[in-house]
This record gives C-alpha cells, sequence and structure tokens, in this order.
C-alpha cells in the first residue's frame, strides 16, 4: 500500500502492510516515495518497496501472534483517503476513501435508497390506481409496500444467518450459490439481468416519448400559431376516440393556409416511426464508453428530476382543484369504481417500484451504524411508499372529471398533459437527460455481468461489446416502435423479477436457512410459501388482466 503525501514534488509516500496474524489485518510499513500513480496509469514498483514488501512479508511469518514488535506506531499509518494499494503485477492504485469516511449517517443511507427506488415506476402509478380503484388501489400500493420490505429485510440479514463463513463481502447471488448451488446464483444474476435489460427498454421508450414532446413544444413555439379549438384546459385525453360522446378539450397545429408544413413535421417527427431510431445515434456511442465513471458523476440529477415531479404535480393539484365521486362497484361516465378487477397491473407496476432488492446489501454496508440497519431500511420504505402515495393520489383526484373520464389517466401521467404545457415540458426536458446519462450506467451493469461470466473480464474487446451493446438497444427500438406500452411492460417486468428476487429467492433462502439449524417451523413455512404463492399470482394475474 502507499500514502500520498503532501510534497507536491513527490507523488506520495508509500506504505507497505505486514501480517498481523491475530488481528488478520495487514499494518503498513513507510517506505520512500516512489513511482506511485493514478487510477488508471500502470507503472511497476520500485525494487525498494518490492524489496520491503518481501522482507516484510518474511517477518510476518516469524513473528507470534502475540508480537507486537513488527507493529509500527500510529503516526506513519496514511489517512484512510490517502491509502494506494499495489497490484500483485507491481501497479499501484489509489483507494477512494477507507472504511471510516466511507460510512454515511442513516440519513444519508435512507435517501441513497430512496433516491434508487425512485425510478421511471413512479409515473406509471396514478395510472395503477386507476386501474385497481382508487380505494383499493391505496390499500394494494400500502400492503405491496409492507412485503415487499419484509422481502427485503430477509435479504438483508441473508448472509448473517451463514455460521463459520465470512460473508462480510458477499452479495444476495452468493448467498443463492451457497444454498442452491449454481443453479441458485444463476437464477438470481439471470433475473438481476431480466430487470436491468427491461429497465432499459423502459428508458428507450419514455426517452422517445420525451424527446417527442420536447421537439413538439419546440416546433410548436418557435414555427407554429398554437390554436385551440374549445377553451384551453390543463390536461387532455390523448385517445378521444375510445370514449364517444364526451365533450374532451382538445387542440390542434395551424399553419397558415397550407397545411403540408404540419405533415411534413409529423411524418419526421413520429413518437414511434422516427424518434426510437434517433435515439440510437446518440445512445448507442456512449453504451460503448469502456467506463462509466464519467456518467456515474451525474446521478444527481434523478434527485432533481423527483423533486421537480413532486412539485409539478403539487402545482397542477392546486390548479386543478380535486374531482372525485365515489361509487364502489359500477362505474359512471367520468368515474371509475373503487374496485376493480385490473388490480394485478398495480401490482406488477409495484413490484419494480419497490425493487431494490439486489442492491440493499451493498447500499447497507455503507451505513455507519450497522445496528440501526433495519430500522433505515423501514424508514427509507416508509419515504417510498409516501412518495408513491402523494404522486398517485394526488395525479388521480386532480384529474379534470368531468369533463374527462378518470380511464383517460395514461400510464405515463405526464402524457395527459399538452406539449405546450411549459412547467410540463420542463419536467419532460429534465428526465430526458437524466436518463440519458443513467441508460450507459445499466448497460455498463450489464456488460459486466454478461462479458463477467463468459469471459471473465468486463471489456473483452470492442466488437465483443458492440455486438451486445447492439442487441440491447434493438430491443428498446423494436418495443418503442411496436409496443410503447409504458405500464404494461414495467408490470410485465416487475412481476418476472419480483416472482424470483422479491418473493422466491428471499423466502427459499431463508426457511432452508432455518432448516439447517434446526429451527424451521410450521409458521414459518406457511408464511414463506404464501408469499411464493403471491409472487406466481402477480406474474400469472398480467397475463390474464
Amino acid at each position: 500500500f502507499a500514502s500520498k503525501g503532501s510534497n507536491s514534488n513527490h507523488y506520495a509516500t508509500s506504505c507497505l502492510f505486514s501480517l498481523h496474524l491475530r488481528e488478520n489485518i495487514f499494518v503498513p510499513f513507510h517506505v520512500e516515495p516512489r513511482n506511485i500513480v493514478e487510477d488508471d496509469v500502470q507503472e511497476r514498483v520500485s525494487a525498494e518497496a518490492a524489496v520491503m514488501s518481501s522482507r516484510v512479508s518474511y517477518y510476518s511469518r516469524l513473528t507470534g501472534s502475540s508480537d507486537r514488535l513488527l507493529v509500527p506506531p500510529d503516526h506513519v499509518i496514511p489517512a484512510p483517503e490517502e491509502i494506494y494499494v499495489y497490484s500483485p503485477l507491481g501497479s499501484a492504485f489509489k483507494v477512494h476513501g477507507g472504511d471510516g469516511s466511507a460510512k454515511n449517517p442513516s440519513i444519508v443511507t435512507i435517501f441513497a435508497i430512496w433516491n434508487t427506488m425512485m425510478g421511471t415506476s413512479i409515473l406509471s402509478i396514478p395510472w395503477g390506481i386507476k386501474q385497481a380503484g382508487f380505494t383499493f388501489g391505496i390499500l394494494i400500493l400500502v400492503s405491496v409496500g409492507l412485503l415487499t420490505l419484509y422481502c427485503c429485510y430477509r435479504v438483508l440479514k441473508s448472509p448473517k444467518s451463514i455460521p463459520y463463513v465470512d460473508t462480510s463481502d458477499w452479495e444476495f447471488p452468493d448467498v443463492c450459490k451457497y444454498y442452491f448451488g449454481a443453479l441458485g446464483q444463476w437464477s438470481s444474476l439471470i433475473f438481476s439481468l431480466v430487470s436491468l435489460i427491461g429497465a432499459m427498454v423502459i428508458y428507450w421508450v419514455l426517452m422517445s416519448n420525451f424527446l417527442f414532446n420536447t421537439g413538439k413544444f419546440v416546433y410548436s413555439e418557435f414555427m407554429l400559431t398554437l390554436l385551440f379549438t374549445k377553451k384551453f384546459t390543463f390536461m387532455v385525453c390523448p385517445f378521444p376516440d375510445t370514449h364517444r360522446n364526451r365533450n374532451d378539450t382538445m387542440y390542434v397545429f395551424h399553419l397558415g393556409d397550407n397545411g403540408t408544413g404540419t405533415e411534413v413535421f409529423d411524418r419526421w417527427w413520429s413518437k414511434t416511426s422516427t424518434i426510437p431510431f434517433y435515439l440510437i445515434i446518440l445512445l448507442l456511442p456512449l453504451l460503448n464508453f469502456r467506463s462509466a465513471s464519467f456518467f456515474a458523476r451525474f446521478t444527481f440529477l434523478g434527485t432533481i428530476s423527483v423533486i421537480y415531479l413532486i412539485f409539478l404535480v403539487t402545482l397542477k393539484a392546486f390548479q386543478l382543484g380535486f374531482h372525485l365521486e365515489f361509487h364502489w362497484f359500477h362505474s359512471t361516465e367520468f368515474f371509475v369504481p373503487e374496485f376493480r378487477l385490473f388490480f394485478p397491473q398495480l401490482t406488477g407496476v409495484l413490484t419494480l417500484a419497490f425493487f431494490i432488492h439486489n442492491c440493499i446489501i451493498t447500499l447497507m454496508k455503507n451505513n455507519r451504524d450497522q445496528k440501526k440497519n433495519v430500522r433505515d431500511l423501514s424508514l427509507a420504505y416508509l419515504l417510498v411508499g409516501l412518495t408513491y402515495l402523494y404522486v398517485g393520489v394526488l395525479i388521480y383526484a386532480a384529474f379534470p372529471s368531468p369533463p374527462l373520464s378518470k380511464d383517460c389517466i395514461e400510464p405515463n401521467f405526464l402524457d395527459n398533459f399538452p406539449s405546450s404545457d411549459i412547467w410540463v415540458f420542463v419536467a419532460r426536458t429534465c428526465l430526458f437527460f437524466q436518463m440519458t446519462t443513467v441508460y450507459p450506467l445499466l448497460g455498463y451493469l450489464v456488460r459486466v455481468q454478461v462479458m463477467g461470466q463468459m469471459f471473465g473480464k468486463p471489456y473483452p474487446g470492442f466488437f465483443h461489446v458492440l455486438l451486445l451493446n447492439v442487441i440491447i438497444v434493438a430491443a428498446g427500438v423494436l418495443v418503442a416502435r411496436f409496443y410503447p406500452n409504458i405500464g404494461s411492460i414495467i408490470r410485465y417486468s416487475g412481476a418476472t423479477c419480483g416472482l424470483a428476487l422479491v418473493f422466491f429467492l428471499p423466502s427459499a433462502v431463508h426457511m432452508v436457512s432455518l432448516r439447517r439449524a434446526g429451527e424451521l417451523r410450521w409458521p414459518s413455512i406457511l408464511f414463506h410459501s404464501l408469499l411464493i404463492l403471491l409472487g406466481v399470482a402477480n406474474l400469472l394475474g398480467q397475463f390474464l388482466m
């Protein structure tokens, strides 16, 4: 190891670690500042450092576990953020923060979980509540949130249930491999890939939508005179032909006496026919970057986008007011019943909306007080659930019925606002740029898992990576072209991944661990078997409704 010194004429002050047998840690020894490099530069360690490394390793084997003779004083040990690591090949890499500096307080951990879960599913929550019914939808949202919280808790606790094994650096696929062998590991990895690729497809459809409406706004503001056929309302029904004899407020474009201008624009700026192909020019090159560290710097845009969405929902609810009538089991011209048989569509969306199970162990490792992990996880889920409730309830309640029917609420609730709305234009623009930076990160995660399993390294070659990225992009383009239904894509992918990673594997791992410890009882078997059955029913319900 090596530490970076304060002298600007030197790269760093190097430190080599000797093995302390009793504590099983490496303790640093000071050597001269030589050949310390930055993250991605490959250089050989000096001969002095190599000799010192061999000498310390030799002395460590001769020293007894109770002998403190070779332990250096504290003043020569570098700060955690100044540590460099020597690889066996002789290259030095900087360690960004040590154990002390990497730990986060509870409030940071809670909002990190909230920020990670706040994805595209938030746009479909109002539609899901409409599909289930207002009252039933709220009950389902709370229930699914509690069930997924419990399953996430089981994932978080799963490494600690393994006795006599150091699981401090294990992830959930490692736990699955321990209990179920290669089948468990590959199952978790495959369904994790399904969730990642599903998210990338959803992003492609949404980016096509946002880019289309953004271009339409710019075109209408600077190229056309926006003309309304009737009095303007704040929300629209994008498909009025499906609701006959309804006085929906719509708008049209008008360009002088010649209508060909709009026709040309519509031909070359189509949400499904052209925009998904335009995105290839922007996103395919970004996917081929060797490292995704550049895009990781822009993850804060996700937090800004969600905060702005909450502001937008509050503003629109204040402008429109509430429009609610309660009809428990039958629909009317403008309102849907409080209990509907389409509720599995909401459960599918919510399974993905509350999904964080594949990375919760990693997030919680950085929590400063590990004893508060369960409390912080519960508070994070509470915050996420309240955010979903706030957005879903306000959009549903504020949707103007009459003149529009609640059945007009779209899977992406931003589609219920006209392209000319400046507030929604800002939201679409922010979300588009945020997704443009997150999309390469998702592609990088897919590449690491696929290429790592096939070739043992995340970047085996340019053409290997290009072929994988072309397949991923083609999937997004095809779905955006022929089936751009965000709600259905989210619920299908959520129910599929949820069956394996949310309900089945956490419950199965817990029951197997209890059985091996001799503590498995019938109430636990019944409860966790019920969770698995709920996951199966959730998946089947997507194809029946």
